[in-house]
């Protein structure tokens, strides 16, 4: 249940922000952060869900997207368009147009933990120990040095 999407045009720093808010979301609660969200890469990351979903479906046979949760999203550094701006007197300097690759897996809710999701810790009841301490240090009597 993955979906990747290739040579986005954005810098993956950048990116990166949106990936980590719906990484061990549900996918409905993942959708609608994704709709509020004033950021760029908001909008292709949830074409991405949603394509996720999608194959989902047609591959795996998962018909309720309610039971899918955001295991992993990989933003990773795409090519570097290399591009120069002109500048005074004849010179040059150079642009660098960051592209991303996204990589967004989707885990039935039930399978395994994701991966950065905070998990709820069980209390376990322990009998309480008898405290050990420690015996005092003996104490060494210093030998007064003569001075000559």
């Amino acid at each position: 249940m993955k979906a990747i999407l290739k040579s986005y045009r954005q810098a993956p720093r950048k990116v990166r922000l949106v990936a980590n808010l719906i990484k061990g979301k549900t996918v409905p609660r993942a959708i609608a952060e994704l709709d509020v969200l004033p950021k760029r890469a908001s909008e292709p990351m949830k074409k991405l869900l949603l394509s996720a979903v999608a194959n989902a479906k047609e591959n795996d046979g998962i018909a309720d997207m309610n039971a899918l949760l955001v295991k992993e999203v990989r933003v990773d550094q795409g090519v570097i368009l290399k591009r120069s701006m002109p500048r005074a007197h004849g010179s040059a300097y150079p642009i660098h147009k960051h592209t991303s690759h996204i990589m967004l897996e989707l885990v039935a809710h039930a399978e395994t933990p994701v991966k950065g999701a905070k998990a709820v810790k069980t209390v376990v009841a322990t009998p309480e120990k008898e405290k050990v301490t420690k015996k005092p240090a003996k104490k060494v009597a210093k030998k007064a040095v003569a001075k000559k």
